[in-house]
């Protein structure tokens, strides 16, 4: 069975595996999760990523990151949403970039100039598809 959304599917792998406290999650390996993955850990929200080359597509191994709030581990990643579907893209002008938890959290776009932050295309003057966003 083909899979319609795997950026979706990522995110939630990411979602389910901080929910139920897991040190890593395998996703499989694309040019555009290998990207949004990269933004991920620029940001700081995953710790590391391997890809790991075991069948023709290969899989992403992201590990995940927590910190200790009151004794108890909490992952870094308080909320990951898929915003642009392929059933209704979502696209941004420069201008109306979204930002996310009143700036605490980012919004990850596709442009012209590869996976970036909201940030980042505000700072560069571009817009694009808005993917997701972390907070």
């Amino acid at each position: 069975m083909s899979m319609t959304d795997p950026i979706a599917d990522m995110l939630t792998r990411i979602r389910n595996g901080i929910q139920a406290g897991q040190r890593k999650v395998d996703v499989p390996a694309s040019t555009t999760k290998l990207a949004i993955a990269g933004v991920l850990q620029e940001q700081g929200y995953i710790q590391k990523i391997d890809k790991i080359d075991e069948n023709s597509q290969g899989t992403l191994r992201l590990y995940l990151k927590y910190y200790n709030r009151d004794g108890q581990r909490t992952g870094v990643i308080e909320g990951i949403r898929r915003i642009s579907r392929p059933g209704r893209r979502i696209f941004a002008g420069k201008d109306r970039i979204p930002k996310v938890c009143g700036g605490y959290g980012i919004s990850i776009l596709s442009t012209n100039e590869g996976i970036l932050t909201g940030h980042q295309c505000r700072m560069r003057g571009v817009g694009g598809e808005v993917l997701c966003e972390v907070w």
